[in-house]
């Protein structure tokens, strides 16, 4: 059992990883008008602060400092879906070009807030 936690884990760095480089490599594409460089700045910090937020909820030494990690994870995750959605609403980039990233953060977000849930309810009923 505690080879698979770690297992997903580890996974799930790799994918938040992959989820950063996807966000830079996306910032580079972005036309070099003022509102798509302040929307991308934006998706570039939350969109890469994911990764490292979660290397340290993996690193908590509680199940408490875990589920206040976990809270900042889902917090940038949310708001750099945000900023996707924002791109696209504003026509900076069309829908088609942002769906992959997008999907992504949004599988990403449903497994870390079911993740928080978790935790939350296991600090509950300790």
């Amino acid at each position: 059992m505690v080879d698979t936690a770690l297992n997903r884990a580890l996974n799930l760095q790799e994918r938040t990883k992959g989820f950063a480089l996807r966000v830079i490599r996306m910032y580079r594409m972005l036309p070099k008008t003022d509102e798509a460089r302040i929307i991308g700045k934006q998706v570039l910090r939350s969109g890469t602060s994911i990764g490292a937020n979660y290397r340290a909820a993996c690193r908590a030494r509680s199940k408490s400092e875990f589920s206040a990690k976990m809270s900042i994870v889902v917090e940038e995750m949310d708001e750099t879906i945000f900023w996707l959605e924002l791109l696209v609403g504003a026509e900076i980039v069309p829908q088609t070009k942002m769906r992959n990233i997008t999907d992504e953060a949004n599988q990403l977000l449903a497994i870390f807030a079911a993740s928080q849930k978790t935790i939350r309810k296991n600090i509950i009923n300790k």
